[in-house]
């Protein structure tokens, strides 16, 4: 089943976030590879492809997993957990209708 993975960044987390990247993208590659992401990105904090200085308020990832049980350990072992980017995640499933 599909499940939405939203982490909520915490306030000046943006390096933190920038340190933790490169092992946050090997995680999702790694779904990519298996064919089970969806989409994964972050949420700017103001309207830019490139806020800069602003940084991040979030990110959100929509992929595969066995069970919520699985979707929420992988998401709890995410770098930017470990890094403090993320002041809160949550776990849904998704079930999608369109495209």
């Amino acid at each position: 089943m599909l499940y939405v993975i939203q982490g909520t960044d915490a306030e000046g987390s943006l390096e933190h976030r920038r340190a933790a990247r490169p092992a946050h993208i090997v995680r999702l590659r790694q779904l990519q590879n298996e064919g089970r992401l969806v989409l994964a990105g972050p949420f700017p904090a103001v309207a830019s492809p490139d806020p800069g200085p602003a940084g991040f308020s979030g990110s959100l990832i929509v992929a595969e997993f066995e069970s919520q049980e699985d979707a929420s350990s992988w998401a709890e072992a995410d770098p930017y957990v470990a890094a403090g980017v993320y002041a809160s995640v949550s776990v849904k499933p998704f079930r999608k209708v369109l495209p």
